[in-house]
């Protein structure tokens, strides 16, 4: 397995790991960036970004080309790799990976997250059948026919508004009788025409033969429960971060989020977090590319200190 060194490594080729990118190259440092699977993270499953200053519309396939294009355009180093962990070395850090080891002597965590599962009967089997987690990637499998949405957030809405123009009828299902989505999203959904919407109900059965067929419902107040015929189910009820392989060299919070300050510093000096990974209040587009830009000064400064 190869060893080569870098000042800074990156975790991660999201909004927050590309922004990273993007200022450590700018600042002259040899930089590396890491994705175990497609780079742009969450973005990339959104049909439309609308809260990215300066851009008031653009497809999240394309935003995520165009940050990974700035970077090309700097000679950026990116690897496809999934990192297995991190362990102390002489000069800095061992970043070790599916690829090969790199020696980092500052290491930026930006693993973002994954979608959280229903943990129902029939869920498992169905996923990749008639289970998604994204109405974008598979909305046009579902053409003209019948589909639940899970979720009362952003997404969910986003979700059932994207499938509302490709699907016969949407059913967005939500465990509360009220959503947490933004009014602008609200509104969009009040006008849709072909979105059903069933409050204070929960998943408790995805069913089918050889291909999905139905979700069985209950209600939490009546306990009351039906089954609704469907042909595909869109999860949108959270996410969960990536940061298992960390355990052992920053501290996680309970849910399992890094804990890191203001500064994007994390427990181990030279290691640090930015986006979804770590623990904060909002998780958005423009707060990723900020910790980015944080961590990436942060990186540079711990740096800086050591010559």
């Amino acid at each position: 397995m190869k060893n080569k060194q870098y000042d800074i490594v990156i975790v991660g080729a999201g909004p927050a790991g590309m922004t990273a990118a993007l200022y450590a190259l700018r600042a002259g440092r040899s930089t590396l960036l890491l994705e175990g699977q497609s780079y742009g993270g969450q973005i990339i499953q959104s049909r439309k970004v609308e809260n990215y200053p300066g851009t008031p519309e653009i497809g999240g396939v394309e935003l995520a080309e165009q940050m990974m294009s700035q970077l090309r355009a700097l000679d950026a180093e990116v690897v496809s790799a999934r990192v297995t962990g991190i362990v102390k070395a002489t000069d800095g850090y061992e970043v070790q990976s599916t690829d090969a080891a790199y020696t980092a002597r500052a290491v930026i965590l930006a693993t973002g997250v994954t979608h959280r599962k229903l943990g129902v009967v029939g869920e498992e089997g169905f996923i990749g059948r008639g289970v998604s987690f994204c109405a974008t990637c598979d909305g046009m499998f579902f053409r003209r026919r019948e589909v639940a949405v899970v979720g009362g957030g952003n997404t969910a809405v986003q979700d059932a508004l994207v499938l509302s123009e490709i699907c016969s009828k949407v059913y967005l299902i939500h465990r509360r009788d009220t959503f947490r989505a933004e009014r602008y999203l609200l509104d969009r959904l009040a006008k849709a025409e072909n979105i059903e919407i069933i409050t204070d109900s929960v998943v408790t059965e995805i069913k089918g033969e050889f291909a999905l067929q139905a979700v069985i419902l209950k209600n939490v107040k009546t306990d009351a429960v039906h089954e609704l015929p469907v042909a595909g189910v869109f999860e949108a009820v959270g996410v969960l971060p990536q940061n298992a392989a960390f355990a052992d060299v920053v501290d996680l919070d309970t849910d399992g989020y890094i804990v890191a300050d203001e500064g994007c510093q994390t427990s181990t000096t030279g290691i640090f977090a930015a986006g979804d990974c770590r623990q904060k209040q909002i998780r958005q587009l423009t707060t990723a590319t900020a910790d980015g830009t944080v961590a990436a000064l942060a990186a540079c400064e711990y740096l800086d200190n050591q010559n």
